[in-house]
């Protein structure tokens, strides 16, 4: 992990928004299993305890990486080690956009993708609540580019 001189400005984690899908198939789960009990089918019992595990995963699928903005750079974290997964400093990048499909613009989240001035690297904040304004802030961080003005 690199090291700089530089302050945190924003983090956050995925919305929990980004992990409905998740919610929903935990509840078709536990509604299968509760016809199966009441069926009296055997084996009823593991569909309810399936569906306890994967509702269970969320947070920890939610906690996995978080985002950073720092004084200098944009960075994925992973929110169980701390280590840096990727990152790009503002100078290094060429373009930003927000990527939201109808399910995503129905819950209120979106993605941003920062893609490097080399054109190879991304950098995308999954599942954001407000993507526009974290957009805008990263925006405002970097530096000004003399040869546009």
């Amino acid at each position: 992990m690199p090291t700089y001189d530089e302050h945190v400005i924003w983090k956050s984690y995925p919305s929990w928004r980004q992990f409905a899908w998740l919610y929903l198939m935990s509840l078709l789960a536990v509604l299968r299993g509760a016809v199966l009990v009441a069926f009296d089918v055997p084996g009823s019992e593991t569909w309810i305890g399936g569906a306890l595990a994967l509702m269970a995963c969320a947070p920890l699928l939610r906690r996995w990486m978080y985002y950073v903005l720092t004084s200098r750079r944009v960075v994925l974290r992973n929110g169980y080690t701390g280590r840096d997964i990727r990152g790009l400093e503002f100078e290094q990048i060429r373009a930003m956009s927000i990527s939201q499909g109808p399910i995503a613009k129905m819950l209120g989240i979106g993605t941003v993708v920062i893609q490097a001035a080399d054109g190879e690297r991304l950098v995308s904040f999954r599942g954001i609540k407000d993507a526009d304004a974290v957009k805008a802030r990263i925006q405002a961080m970097r530096p000004v580019d003399p040869a546009a003005s």
